[in-house]
């Protein structure tokens, strides 16, 4: 496609919701997976990075319903579309119709 050509998208639609709610419940499922893991973590490593871990389990399910509820993402229109090309007038297309219907002789 030669550049500077505009091109129309065939459509501008979000994704659809239910694909949207999963992406969601997989990135909430997962930080709650990290929280699992720092909890029994926290459990046998001593010292102070245990109490690191403790506060990673602290902090993630804030941050995991935040992100889970941030609302639809704002997708870009796609690459897929249609390049505008300009179109020849064809001939006789100018020829005036009158508000009856009928074409002038």
């Amino acid at each position: 496609m030669p550049k500077g050509e505009q091109v129309y998208t065939i459509t501008e639609a979000q994704r659809p919701l239910s694909v949207e709610q999963v992406g969601r419940t997989r990135r909430y499922l997962i930080s709650m997976g990290i929280r699992t893991v720092c909890f029994v973590a926290a459990i046998f490593t001593p010292g102070w990075p245990r109490w690191a871990l403790i506060a990673g389990a602290i902090v993630l399910p804030y941050l995991a319903v935040v992100v889970a509820n941030a609302g639809r993402e704002n997708d870009e229109p796609g690459d897929v579309g249609v390049a505008a090309k300009p179109q020849p007038a064809l001939p006789g297309s100018a020829t005036a119709i009158g508000s009856d219907g009928s074409r002038p002789s």
